[in-house]
């Protein structure tokens, strides 16, 4: 970390398109069975165990970024995929 530490960037502007994921989002999906599950997309050394923080080189995230608002995601897992559509998207 202490490599990176220089060429870090603090994002503190909320993206021009609110209804788009981008990093820093907190997007909430929804499964085929109707269950919700909130993500925050954050960068590999900010997760630090805080729940539903996933790193932005995460399969679901990777699959997420530049995703609008309503839109059905797919993502490849190790049990196969997994469709969700995006019901939310914030930025605090």
């Amino acid at each position: 970390m202490q490599k990176r530490l220089p060429n870090l960037n603090v994002i503190s502007d909320k993206p021009s398109s609110l209804n788009q994921v981008f990093f820093s989002s907190i997007i909430t999906l929804e499964d085929d069975l109707g269950e919700e599950t909130t993500y925050r997309i954050v960068g590999p050394d900010e997760i630090d165990h805080q729940p539903h923080y996933i790193s932005m080189d995460s399969p679901v995230a990777k699959a997420l970024f530049k995703k609008h608002l309503d839109d059905e995601v797919v993502v490849e897992t190790p049990a196969g995929r997994i469709s969700y559509v995006i019901i939310a998207i914030d930025y605090e």
